[in-house]
């Protein structure tokens, strides 16, 4: 029936949906470019506030800018123990608590025989790979038991179950970390308080750039590999169950 005017009555504009994340903060290391970036981007668009963590300043700014008005960028070389700690310091004071949601991501990784690897690499890639997630898992994991919620995942990979040639200080850091995991998982039981390990196989991300893989023997080409956003579906998969359920761990690999 026409309106009263004879005008067609005005529809009210729809509403987006607010996104299942709305109202939670969180906390994505390694976030620049790759599985982190991607991340941030999939977090922030379920309506979640994101503080971004990268060494590179202007690449974060500029990949917080792309992520849009809920990302922050917070600069930080996470293999700094001492810097970790400021920006820690600094999203508690952004957040007003701890996040919801921690993703630790940040990565290095180096391919050498173990008596080429150095002493100091190999404390390097045990700083970033693993250091860092436990340093923030430190932080962050009392406030997260206090309230009664959040969830910590961890970014593992193929090479934290399985060993390659090459890989001494990159499949120790990884190892170390899937322990880790699974420390804080039996610890949280029971809390409220989640922990969760995504472990994927090789992923076409710029970690790769240095290793070409693509003209070396027995690796896998870049094409065949997952996808950046596929790992961060699967995050986000995993943080948006509902509060009772733990996906203990996920390994994700090419179909």
């Amino acid at each position: 029936m026409p309106a009263p005017s004879g005008r067609a009555p005005v529809s009210e504009a729809p509403v987006a949906p607010a996104g299942r994340l709305a109202g939670r903060t969180a906390v994505v290391t390694g976030a620049s470019r790759g599985i982190g970036l991607a991340t941030a981007q999939a977090l922030a668009a379920e309506g979640a506030r994101v503080a971004m963590l990268a060494r590179s300043g202007h690449a974060l700014a500029a990949a917080a800018a792309a992520v849009g008005p809920g990302a922050a960028a917070v600069p930080c070389d996470v293999s700094d123990a001492i810097a970790l700690r400021s920006a820690v310091a600094e999203i508690v004071e952004r957040f007003g608590a701890p996040p919801d949601v921690l993703v630790s991501n940040a990565g290095r990784f180096t391919l050498a025989p173990v008596e080429a690897t150095s002493a100091e690499d190999f404390t390097a890639t045990l700083d970033t790979n693993l250091v860092a997630p436990f340093i923030l898992a430190r932080a962050f994991v009392p406030g997260m038991r206090a309230r009664g919620s959040g969830t910590v995942v961890t970014v593992g990979s193929i090479a934290d179950r399985v060993t390659f040639p090459e890989n001494g200080a990159y499949a120790a850091s990884k190892h170390g970390l899937r322990a880790l995991h699974e420390v804080l998982r039996a610890e949280l039981r029971g809390s409220g308080v989640r922990a969760v390990l995504v472990s994927p196989g090789p992923v076409d991300t710029p970690l790769w750039d240095a290793v070409d893989p693509d003209t070396r023997e027995g690796f896998t080409p870049r094409a065949a590999m997952l996808a950046a956003a596929a790992v961060a579906d699967a995050i986000l998969f995993a943080v948006t169950r509902p509060a009772g359920v733990n996906i203990d761990e996920l390994r994700l690999s090419r179909s």
